[in-house]
């Protein structure tokens, strides 16, 4: 017996699911998924953060089994998010009513953290690599071609 909600998927697709959609959010912020895959992520999302709240090495390491060893979100979630909650027991996600999906008419919503948490992404890094496919097309010259004669 399965209890939770099946969102039409086995046991491991769900758990894929649950934490692509863990580790975006943890990325980024905020994600747009339908009505029924947030409502079923936000215990997950809970426990998690709570676990990490405790801020030990059992806690870390359930963090990271939770999320298939990926050790990039877990040390997000600890360095980032769980300052951001430190004064809150729960609700750590807020969902927002978005309009309903064109196709197939499934309500939308935008599921995000209830406190503001700063995503700083690492804009020098696109900059730098602007600058240098900017200089290896200053470099070449272009070729000229002979005029053709009549």
């Amino acid at each position: 017996m399965v209890f939770g909600r099946h969102l039409s998927r086995s046991r491991k697709g769900r758990i894929a699911l649950f934490r692509s959609l863990i580790r975006a959010l943890t990325i980024s912020g905020k994600i747009v998924t339908t009505r029924a895959k947030a409502k079923a992520l936000i215990p997950q999302i809970d426990k998690i953060v709570t676990a990490a709240k405790k801020n030990s090495v059992s806690a870390r390491r359930r963090v990271l089994a939770e999320l298939g060893n990926d050790r990039a979100t877990t040390d997000l979630i600890f360095v980032k998010i769980v300052p951001a909650f430190s004064n809150r027991n729960s609700g750590f996600t807020r969902i927002v009513l978005l309009p309903a999906r064109r196709g197939d008419k499934a309500q939308m919503v935008r599921l995000e953290w209830s406190e503001t948490i700063e995503m700083k992404e690492s804009p020098k890094k696109e900059t730098k690599e602007k600058e240098k496919k900017a200089v290896k097309k200053a470099e070449k010259p272009k070729k000229e071609k002979p005029l053709k004669k009549k």
